[in-house]
This record gives C-alpha cells, structure tokens and sequence, in this order.
C-alpha cells in the first residue's frame, strides 16, 4: 500500500522522502530473532529520527512492538495519541514541576540523577500510590544515571522504592559501535551488579549496536533506534538491516557541457568537457548536508539517475547539488524527472560518512520541506 499524495502537493515538491514502513518492521522483527530472550522495544525519539513517529510508531506496534522511548514529554504526548496502549518511556525524564503531566498521559519517565529521583517519589506520595518509573544508572558513559553510591542509598530506602515501583532498570553503551573495545565489557560487568541489587525488575543496557554484540549484552530489554532505519549497526560489516527510506531530487536544469567547467559555489570542481550535468532541488536547508559536497571530487558520491551512476560534483548550496549525469543516455533526464540521491547508490550511512557524520545526524536532519510519502503502511 502507498500512502496517497495530494497530487498537487507532490507536483509543487522539490524533493521527495519515500519510508517504507514494512521494512521497518521488518528490521523489528529480525532484530526479535537476534536477541530471542530480551523485549526488543523502539526508540522513536526525534520523530522516529525525522522519519515520522505516528506513522513509524503505528507500523512497529502492528508488528508486535509494545515499548517505545521518546526524549521529551511533548514527544511522548504526542506518541499517545497514536498509541493509546503502548508503553511509552521518556529518556531524559521530568522536569521540575512536570511529573502530574506524566502520569495525565500515561508516561513513564526515566530517572537520571537524585534530584528527578526525590521529585518524583515524592510525587508518588503525594498521589498515595506508586508511579511506575525507569532507573537509569551509569556505567561508564558519564552523560546521565545515578552513580553506584547513589543507586545504593536509593536501594535501601524502601520507601522510595515502593514509591517509585520501578519499570525498568537501565544504562547506556559508550562503545557499542567499536566491538572490540574493552569498555564494552567492563559495561555488561558493571550493569550486572546493579541488575542483581535490583531483582525482579527488567533491565536494558543495549541500543541498536549493543545488541550486536551478543546474548551476554542483552538483558531482559533491547531498545534498537538507528537500525530500525535502516542505518547499519555493525562495524566494518555488512549492512544487516533493511534500507528504509528513498530520497528523490527533482532536476531543475541538465547542462551540456563542451569544455571544462568551474562548479558551484568556491569553483571547488571542475568538470571535463564534453559532458552534462543536472541541477536538483535538494540542499543543506532539506538537511543534505553541505559537508558532503565539499570533498566530493576526492570522495565520490552518487545517485541514481533512472538506473545510471550519476557522481555528485561541487558544494551543496542551500537550495540545490549538481550531478554529473553523463552516464545517464543523451535525453534521458529532463527537468521535472528525479533522481534518487539515497538510494540504489548511496546509502545513509555512506553519506554520512562522505559528510564526516553519523547516519543518526543525516536522518534527523531531513528537513520539514521534503514532501514525504509513506509506503506499505498508513499514513500519519
């Protein structure tokens, strides 16, 4: 099923964002058969890393998904209202004077240091019931958790605990994405401590690339987010997820070329002649990222231009990137066509790294002016 486009809109469209919402799902399910004694929940922040939450959302909870991370309050207000029955958690937890907002939406947050600790026990007193909230402790990231003194005085209140009736226990990798790095290690010994001081309560130390580094990292909960989109969790290996989204380019204007030309803002390339040359509407403002056309002519990147390599030559402007489509048949791209700048060719992760950034970067960055249509699910 295609989510149908007004027509009109996707005429007046620039560029054009295609997610398809089965392989979505898809790497939801594969990522279930990786880590076979762990919940695999969904970290959706970000609106689903600038791919659509409610949709993304919907889709993963058709598969099976129950749980789901947010950030923000606001993400996870807005979450409920497409998953009225899920489970939805709140990273970086309440703030000061929000915790009723929490419980109004059926939230649970996810306490990072004393201070949200105290507020919220208290609030639960306040209410004369328990409030169900993740704990999140730190075991060598040093960015958010309660350190082992802290969870220790927390443990043996037991009226905070029973105030608090912990969801979720949980921490976060450093070094996930490096296998053979020796903190990874020293992070699945640290939680394990904290895991058995706390039993009963299910526990979660891996995202997407954690759970990748087998059964001993995977504990009672996963909560993949990049690998759900498609980006590869692996390093130095084979992709093992499936490409999610498709990012179209109209072509504003082809070029014939006879003799060599200067490209683009700065003349940072210069293009043998004969040869021709197609402008798309897609720029830094959609969220292509500028620093993937400043090394271009040392790094090649490309497209596909109906099935042709077409090598993307000068700096991306604000508005516009140029590609080489001399590979394409004479007449065969036109203005008004498109031609895929993530696709076929060119993989998020491969721009990213073109760019000098992560795929996380490049997905969240995908502006609001991409007209986006969403395939094999529904729409938002």
């Amino acid at each position: 099923m295609v989510s149908a486009p007004v027509p009109a809109a996707l005429a007046r469209a620039g560029a054009v964002l295609t997610i398809d919402l089965a392989a979505v799902a898809a790497n939801w399910r594969s990522l279930v058969a990786r880590a076979p004694g762990a919940e695999v929940s969904a970290v959706v922040k970000a609106d689903a890393y600038g791919l659509g939450a409610a949709p993304v959302a919907r889709a993963l909870a058709a598969a099976g998904c129950k749980t789901f991370f947010v950030a923000h309050l606001e993400e996870g207000a807005a979450l409920r209202d497409a998953l009225p029955e899920a489970r939805i958690f709140v990273l970086h937890g309440p703030n000061p004077g929000t915790e009723a907002e929490f419980a109004a939406f059926g939230l649970i947050p996810v306490l990072n240091d004393i201070v949200q600790v105290k507020n919220w026990a208290a609030f639960a007193k306040a209410c004369g019931a328990a409030q169900p909230a993740a704990i999140q402790v730190d075991t060598g990231m040093t960015r958010l958790g309660l350190s082992r003194a802290e969870f220790d005085a927390l443990t043996a209140d037991k009226t905070a605990i029973a105030a608090i009736a912990p969801a979720l226990l949980m921490s976060h990798f450093a070094c996930a994405d490096t296998p053979a790095h020796p903190q990874n290690a020293q992070q699945i010994e640290r939680f394990s401590g904290f895991v058995r001081s706390l039993p009963g309560v299910k526990a979660a130390l891996s995202a997407s690339s954690g759970i990748f580094l087998g059964p001993a990292a995977h504990f009672g909960l996963v909560r993949p987010g990049i690998a759900l989109y498609g980006g590869n969790p692996t390093e130095a290996a084979e992709n093992p997820m499936k490409p999610v989204i498709r990012l179209s380019a109209r072509v504003v204007h082809v070029q014939d070329i006879d003799a060599p030309q200067r490209v683009g803002y700065g003349a940072t390339y210069a293009a043998p002649g004969p040869g021709r040359l197609a402008t798309v509407a897609i720029g830094y403002a959609d969220g292509f990222l500028r620093s993937i056309g400043t090394g271009a002519a040392e790094t090649p990147v490309f497209a596909d231009a109906k099935g042709a390599k077409a090598r993307l030559v000068g700096r991306i402007s604000m508005d516009l990137a140029t590609y080489d489509i001399g590979a394409a048949p004479a007449g065969s791209i036109v203005p008004g066509d498109t031609i895929d700048v993530i696709g076929k060719y060119a993989s998020i992760d491969g721009l990213a790294k073109a760019g000098g950034t992560i795929s996380y970067e490049l997905l969240t960055r995908l502006g609001p002016r991409l007209h986006r249509i969403y395939t094999n699910g529904a729409a938002p």
